[in-house]
């Protein structure tokens, strides 16, 4: 069952398993859009099709806080803050190595369709973040990220460029292991309501499985 985290008539903030989809796609698993829409269908006993507005996303392997839009109009408005940057989102990462105590990453990010991997390329769209280093432990990092673009795969590849991968990052973490779960949590999420133009901010605590439970 999904962990629903906060719910009123315009919309439905959830926590993301990990290895979930977000959206239907080629490889035909349950995807969480889907899994929400039958939640909603089946507590309030709706007949025929249930809107419900996507207005970001999550990679696949990543988990942590989203926010879907019950309303065409509350997608509409969330999706103007998030190009005007009013929808903040912070994650949290362990990364091979020693980051520096703060940092803000520049680059240009593109993405090749075919493959679905993104690399750093003077042809891609401008992607920033800015991290803080939380712990260092082990020859890991724990690292919080607020992520000013929001670029396919950006935190992913923007640390691995710089020679300080995610731990159990397969696509972007040559030394990562098969079966290693990566180590980015979507763990906080503002925006202001779409009817009532309250701030709200919601906040999810890290998982505790390795490597996250080493900085406890």
């Amino acid at each position: 069952m999904i962990n629903i985290i906060y719910e009123d008539n315009h919309l439905l903030v959830v926590e993301k398993p990990i290895n979930v989809i977000v959206q239907e796609d080629d490889t035909k698993d349950k995807d969480l859009l889907t899994i929400l829409k039958e939640y909603l269908k089946e507590k309030y006993n709706k007949p025929g099709n249930v809107y419900l507005g996507l207005v970001h996303r999550l990679d696949r392997p990543v988990g942590g806080v989203m926010v879907f839009a019950k309303t065409s109009k509350a997608a509409s408005r969330l999706s103007d803050q998030v190009r005007t940057h009013k929808f903040e989102k912070i994650y949290h990462a362990v990364v091979c190595g020693k980051t520096k105590k703060s940092d803000t990453l520049n680059d240009k990010l593109l993405k090749d369709q075919r493959t679905n991997v993104v690399r750093v390329d003077n042809r891609g769209k401008d992607s920033s973040l800015y991290y803080e280093l939380v712990a260092f432990k082990d020859n890991l990092s724990l690292v919080k990220i607020f992520l000013k673009t929001g670029r396919s795969h950006q935190i992913r590849v923007q640390f691995s460029s710089r020679g300080i991968p995610l731990w159990g990052d397969q696509k972007y973490n040559k030394k990562s292991n098969i079966g290693e779960q990566i180590a980015l949590f979507a763990s906080s999420l503002s925006f202001y309501h779409p009817t009532t133009g309250e701030k709200m901010m919601f906040n999810l605590d890290l998982p505790k499985s390795y490597p996250w439970n080493i900085f406890n």
